[in-house]
């Protein structure tokens, strides 16, 4: 009966230490994945900046060619202005009326070439005003985009250091873990969750069906797991499996669910 006991309780013990080795590589793996993401959001911050930039540097150009036309029709205006000068100096010679209704023709035509000149200007100006003012708000959202884009780096090289932490704590619960189950049976759970697509090597039983899993075990093999008295595999999966209750006490009490907790 005595051994019948101590059996019980030594499976106990490494579905427990299994259990916590498994929340332990779930915290590292989540530290990895965060790592590893960042780099990809720093640099969808910055694209998204140089595509701010590009938009701005575009409508820069615009303002910029705006300016040289309107610069254009100002000499125009100058030239035409220099030619009606030069026609009515003209007209002080004028010997006959033909010559006078040329003259007159060609001042009325500059004169009209002014007044196009500067309803092009007029133009010319309220869209130099639309493009400031959808320049004004650009270079707004550009700061306020790399003022996030500061903050966020700063943030996160914080998160990363708190993560070194966490990860180096993490790592020494591993080893601490790992030593008070046989080599043979730590093998097995690292063979078992770099098999799995999800890294879940130990699987709760949650209605029936282990985590990650729609299928159900067997009404036999789930009243032995609850019994606690023999590791037992999903024959589906290839997991262990750990009941409810006892996960459930482990996560409550570890250091993972502990830390995450204050994080």
């Amino acid at each position: 009966m005595g051994d019948k006991i101590q059996e019980a309780i030594t499976v106990v013990d490494k579905l427990r230490v299994l259990y916590n080795l498994q929340l332990i590589d779930f915290r590292m793996d989540e530290i990895r994945k965060f790592r590893n993401n960042i780099p990809v959001e720093i640099n969808n911050l910055e694209e998204e900046l140089d595509q701010i930039k590009k938009k701005l540097e575009y409508h820069h150009d615009d303002v910029l060619y705006l300016k040289e036309n309107i610069n254009k029709q100002n000499k125009n205006i100058k030239s035409s202005e220099i030619l009606i000068n030069k026609y009515e100096k003209q007209k002080d010679y004028i010997k006959n009326h033909k010559e006078l209704y040329s003259l007159d023709k060609e001042i009325d035509y500059q004169k009209l070439e002014i007044q196009l000149a500067k309803k092009r200007i007029k133009e010319l100006n309220v869209q130099i005003y639309k493009k400031e003012e959808i320049i004004k708000k650009k270079e707004n959202i550009l700061q306020n985009k790399e003022e996030h884009l500061f903050h966020k780096k700063k943030e996160l090289n914080n998160i990363l250091l708190e993560n070194e932490k966490e990860e180096k704590i993490l790592l020494e619960k591993f080893l601490c873990f790992s030593k008070k189950i046989d080599n043979s049976l730590l093998k097995t759970y690292k063979r078992i969750r770099n098999g799995v697509k999800n890294g879940v090597a130990v699987a709760p039983v949650q209605r029936g069906a282990p985590l990650g899993s729609y299928l159900a075990i067997t009404p036999q093999k789930y009243s032995e797991l609850i019994q606690r008295n023999k590791l037992l595999i999903d024959e589906h999966s290839g997991r262990i499996l750990i009941d409810a209750e006892l996960a459930e006490e482990e996560k409550k009490k570890s250091f993972v669910f502990c830390s995450k907790k204050k994080l």
